[in-house]
């Protein structure tokens, strides 16, 4: 392949790609298979800000844009269109969950999180929450899947607010949404 045939990455051709791509909704870039075309100078802090060329992406739409075509295969985090495929860095996880609402109780709560970026996800099993804890701190991270594999660290304030929902089952202390039983902690590791 000559040297003019190589095509290089930008942040232009993809948001203009995922323009097209994404006029009816989430575009399905689980059926894209395109040619990886290089990693590309972009970054997702664990604050869910998202950085080009070292600079954070001010505008939400087009953060917004960009979210809609990630994909995540392996450990490893892609934007994806029908014709290119560029790596990115991910700090944490791609996603934040800033909010969630909860309705009904016990067994029969939901818990319905958004992320900063608009998406949302109702926990239970095709959404799961889990918890990780740090092993020299114990300070735990909460998650919840959004969507094909990519998961939104529940921010500090929504997780003070999901303990508050919390109950003891089987021995553990965790959370229940759409009939799932989500642990958190051992509830003998708890303080009294």
């Amino acid at each position: 392949m000559s040297a003019q045939n190589i095509v290089t990455p930008s942040a232009e051709g993809l948001a203009a790609s995922a323009r097209a791509a994404s006029k009816r909704g989430l575009p399905p870039v689980h059926k894209w298979n395109p040619p990886f075309c290089g990693d590309l100078d972009m970054r997702i802090a664990r604050d869910g800000t998202w950085f080009y060329l070292g600079t954070p992406i001010g505008r939400f739409e087009l953060v917004r844009l960009f979210s809609s075509i990630l994909r995540k295969d392996g450990d490893k985090y892609f934007l994806v269109t029908p014709v290119e495929k560029v790596g990115i860095t991910v700090d944490d996880a791609p996603f934040v969950a800033t909010d969630f609402e909860a309705t009904g109780t016990g067994r029969d709560q939901q818990l319905t999180f958004t992320t900063h970026v608009g998406d949302s996800a109702t926990a239970g099993p095709d959404h799961p929450i889990r918890v990780e804890r740090d092993p020299d701190t114990g300070e735990p991270s909460p998650y919840v899947l959004i969507r094909a594999n990519l998961e939104a660290l529940i921010d500090r304030k929504s997780f003070y607010r999901l303990v508050d929902l919390g109950a003891h089952h089987d021995g553990w202390f965790g959370l229940w949404s759409s009939g799932t039983f989500f642990p958190i902690i051992p509830s003998d590791e708890l303080p009294s």
